[in-house]
């Protein structure tokens, strides 16, 4: 059978069909996840209108994911074996008796599960969802808790999933919770999240009495220069906003300096107290990253749990989601998860979308405040490059790329008010095909505004994934800023480049080709998580069936869901979410023991066909509920109350593949 240009090149013994499978719509998986509901029902007989229209369209707006709780919610703290201070005044129920023959029974987990690539692939992990008779029976003394094997204890105490690996039952049925001393000790720092911020701070947000001294003094400065520029003649051509591109050397008027011109010396306000003296840029924190692999700050699976499987295959630098500086301003709590950090993730940082320096500098002094001081982020870096349009049309992402005067102000004022630590920018070649600038804005970010890296990805706004990534122009980019830097005599930045990047082959031939210090690995983790290990290693895995399944299940993956969102009912079931959410990318591989050349290709798409062994097959499947029964295998059998929506809507198959 021959094949289409543009499909896998499938070995023809493996082939089910010469067909193409459905295009993935990678732009739609970039989407927003916000649960925004359905659009108001529309009226019989009536047309949509256009407000309507507008509020319907959108990528992932119908995805909702209602949590799932225990029939009887437990008191967390009488869960742990303490005395609630509200007493009988408690939301949640202090009866354990009740709630333990109300509880599902425990997942049975083993240390060791027993992997095979026949049906039913995993054994020893059956769990029959039934209730138990009585606390005793709820227990499964075989059964192992992640949280509990990682530190030693688990904070869900009797709310655990896996409840009989930390507690004890006597002949009265009195339940003991159990904890590893030794193991909690050792492991108090080494397994601890960081990041966590306080609710005085949150609190201090919201009311927006937070302190900001550098930032104010800031912003005051750019209404001072913005009140100099209008007081020009007509038609003079000065100012941030009219400084050429193509001089990236002509610098903008200092606003310190319009600023002592406007009050003069003896101005009594000049005496008053001012933030402290800042870093000079040559003080700055430098980044030495060449030759370190960086994973690419990715939406939704992009999690600290994904990070940290991604670090235990070998990459070196790791960047949260990207955040949105005014939910940060207004102390929004699933913001502030964003940055939480693994003290594995050895250089940590956080990325920031934003459309103007009086949201996105005040953004970075917090972050710098609260995280700065402790180690807790290595770097910032301001999203330049998202193409989505909810992010694009309000002036984000990849808009910057035609507000450069703009953009230096924001990179600007964020370098003060970071202090010592670093930003970093992340850019497209451009917003249209055929007008690429970003090796004008490359120029000035390196030689003028004092980033302390920059990452770019060879595609425009417009173009998206439908062309491969322009190496050659990222190669054009890199030459032009290493020459500016030798003309000023300064120290070079590390550069990254990105984009199609799936195998050893693709990273190194990159590197060698174009100068980069190293290529930003996305899409290529989220297929191949292991993609890390290959470019470490400089060789191409043929990686097995069996040694995928430990990778996404019990060995590391979901060990650190399932540690990261808690073993209670709620958090299994987040876990089974994220799970899916992760097998959505990575059954999108096809084994390169299957494939007729090397490298594979990530634009490549793949035909129908079977793998070396059921498991193999199993892992390929295009169908998410079959995501969903992988789930199964470790986690027992979804909740009738659970669905899973995938984002690309060429893998949803109707209401039967909603768990």
């Amino acid at each position: 059978m021959s094949l289409p240009p543009g499909t896998a090149p499938v070995k023809q013994q493996f082939l089910l069909s010469p067909t193409a499978l459905p295009l993935v719509d990678d732009d739609a998986a970039e989407g927003s996840t916000a649960h925004t509901g359905a659009p108001r029902a529309r009226v019989a007989g009536k047309k949509w209108t256009k407000a309507q229209k507008k509020e319907k369209r959108g990528a992932n707006k119908g995805r909702k994911f209602g949590k799932v709780h225990d029939q009887l919610e437990l008191c967390w703290r009488v869960a742990n074996g303490k005395v609630c201070e509200h007493g009988d005044e408690c939301r949640f129920t202090h009866d354990v008796d009740s709630y333990l023959a109300a509880k599902p029974r425990d997942i049975r987990f083993p240390s060791i599960p027993k992997i095979s690539d026949v049906a039913p692939f995993i054994m020893g992990m059956e769990e029959d969802g039934s209730t138990a008779d009585d606390s005793l029976s709820s227990l499964d003394q075989h059964t192992s808790c992640p949280s509990f094997g990682e530190s030693g204890f688990c904070r869900l105490g009797l709310k655990c999933r896996f409840l009989g690996a930390h507690a004890k039952c006597d002949v009265t049925g009195v339940i003991t919770l159990v904890e590893d001393e030794e193991k909690r000790a050792q492991t108090a720092l080494s397994s601890t999240e960081l990041n966590f911020v306080s609710a005085d701070t949150l609190k201090l947000l919201r009311s927006k009495k937070y302190p900001r001294p550098i930032t104010d003094a800031y912003l005051k400065e750019l209404e001072v220069a913005k009140g100099d520029f209008n007081g020009l003649e007509e038609g003079a051509d000065v100012g941030a906003d009219n400084v050429a591109m193509d001089a990236p050397n002509v610098l903008p008027p200092d606003p310190s300096e319009l600023t002592t011109k406007r009050t003069g010396a003896s101005d009594p306000s000049a005496q008053t107290d001012t933030p402290d003296v800042l870093p000079r840029l040559s003080e700055k924190r430098r980044l030495d990253w060449s030759g370190k692999l960086y994973l690419a700050p990715l939406t939704t699976v992009g999690n600290l749990p994904f990070r940290r499987l991604c670090v235990t295959l070998g990459a070196d630098i790791t960047c949260g989601e990207m955040g949105l500086a005014t939910s940060f301003l207004t102390a929004s709590a699933s913001e502030f998860s964003l940055v939480r950090r693994h003290p594995s993730e050895s250089i940590f940082g956080i990325q920031l979308a934003g459309n103007k320096p009086s949201t996105l500098v005040p953004t970075a002094e917090v972050l710098g405040r609260e995280f700065g001081d402790a180690g807790g982020i290595d770097f910032v870096d301001v999203n330049c490059g998202c193409p989505i349009d909810l992010v694009f049309k309000s002036g984000s992402g990849s808009a910057l790329l035609d507000a450069p005067a703009k953009l230096g102000k924001i990179v600007t004022g964020m370098s003060r008010a970071l202090g010592e630590i670093p930003v970093t920018i992340k850019l497209r070649t451009g917003v249209k095909d055929g007008r690429n600038n970003a090796h004008k804005i490359m120029l000035r970010a390196a030689t003028e505004w004092g980033v302390g890296c920059i990452t770019l990805h060879g595609r425009t706004r417009q173009q998206r994934y439908t062309k491969l990534a322009d190496w050659e122009y990222i190669k054009q980019c890199v030459d032009a800023v290493r020459a500016r830097e030798a003309d000023k005599g300064l120290s070079p930045i590390p550069i990254f480049g990105g984009g199609d990047c799936f195998s050893s082959h693709d990273y190194w031939t990159n590197v060698s080709s174009t100068g980069v210090d190293g290529v930003m690995i996305g899409r290529g983790a989220l297929i191949k998580p292991w993609i890390f290990t290959e470019v470490k290693e400089h060789r191409e895995w043929d990686i097995s069936s069996r040694e995928r399944l430990q990778l996404i299940g019990k060995v590391t993956f979901l060990l650190y869901i399932i540690s990261h969102f808690g073993t209670d009912t709620t958090g299994v079931n987040t876990t089974r979410r994220f799970l899916c959410e992760a097998l959505s990318f990575q059954y999108r591989y096809v084994p390169i023991g299957l494939l007729e050349r090397l490298p594979a290709k990530i634009n490549d798409r793949a035909p129908a066909f079977k793998g070396r062994d059921e498991l193999e097959t199993l892992l390929a499947s295009p169908n998410s509920q079959d995501w969903v029964k992988i789930s199964e295998m470790f986690l027992g059998p979804a909740p009738e109350t659970w669905s899973f929506t995938p984002k690309h809507k060429s893998n949803a198959h109707g209401e039967e593949s909603q768990g």
